[in-house]
């Protein structure tokens, strides 16, 4: 049987030193915290942790600190898109020696190919490694929308196992689960969508909230898997304020100002991203406070 990617999936930080170094030994706990919060797997190097600042290095080195500490209690999925199909491959092969999981590869962004480039993109990657590789969708930040034809479409290359959807839009990605049937997992990429997405037949949900609130957002999962739907809503709404936080600060650094503020050293934003206001910290507290994460 394929491997498929299933639950919630924490879209890892990726914590910085003051000196703007990658913080290993917080990178460290925040996977412990992770996985005692009963998550179903990591996803380092993603939007969520500034692949897009990092060189390959570093990248590298944030992928075996992960993949060293989860020592095989979770799967790890291994964010490995780029702007050229020669560096996609790079990070993908240099993922499957460091012993991930799976990958996810974002489409590429600046530049707009065609469908045909695009499908030519992800066949590539799909053929440079054994490991089963993931679609990210993510219009907002890369410009290219995939259709829902162009992903039944990759869905039949042998080792493209599913898709992450952060377009936010519900309709698309009930496009995505009605077309490819259940051997395709379609995830969520938007946190305030995970149960939507899950009535429609979605496997889960790769969230950035996760950081912060794992065991609230592993709920959302497992209440609806039991069929405790009224359940899974209410943590769906619980939930919302700390999504809706993200308009506090410059993405991605709400959620590691959170950490922060929970006790996990993330650190800010890579320049030249910063920090957020001390006004907004104080909001930010008290969204903590009440979701019961902050005393």
């Amino acid at each position: 049987m394929k491997f498929q990617p299933k639950g919630i999936i924490p879209a890892m930080v990726t914590p910085i030193t003051r000196e703007g170094r990658v913080n290993e030994s917080a990178l460290r706990k925040l996977t412990n915290y992770l996985i005692e919060g009963g998550v179903h797997g990591l996803f380092p190097i993603g939007s969520q942790g500034e692949f897009y600042a990092l060189t390959f290095e570093e990248k590298k080195m944030v992928v075996e600190v992960v993949i060293d500490e989860t020592n095989g209690r979770v799967p790890v999925y291994v964010g490995t898109g780029a702007v050229t199909t020669r560096e996609a491959i790079a990070l993908t092969q240099m993922a499957e020696s460091a012993g991930a999981s799976a990958v996810s590869v974002i489409t590429p962004y600046f530049i707009r190919p065609n469908e045909e480039e695009l499908m030519a993109y992800y066949t590539s990657i799909a053929k440079s490694t054994r490991l089963p590789v993931l679609l990210y969708n993510n219009p907002a930040r890369t410009g290219i929308n995939l259709s829902a034809d162009f992903v039944v479409r990759a869905s039949q290359v042998e080792n493209i196992v599913g898709i992450k959807d952060s377009s936010g839009d519900l309709t698309l990605t009930a496009e995505y689960i009605r077309r490819t049937g259940q051997r395709f997992s379609v995830l969520a990429g938007r946190d305030t969508l995970i149960y939507g997405t899950l009535c429609y037949g979605g496997k889960g949900a790769i969230a950035a909230t996760a950081n912060v609130a794992p065991k609230l957002i592993v709920e959302i999962y497992e209440a609806f898997m039991a069929g405790d739907h009224p359940r899974a809503l209410l943590a769906q709404f619980r939930l919302a304020p700390l999504r809706l936080a993200f308009d506090l600060g410059t993405f991605p650094v709400v959620i590691k100002e959170a950490l922060n503020l929970i006790g996990i050293e993330a650190g800010i934003g890579i320049a030249p991203i910063g920090g957020i206001s001390p006004k907004a910290k104080e909001e930010l507290k008290e969204i903590l406070k009440n979701m019961g994460l902050l005393t």
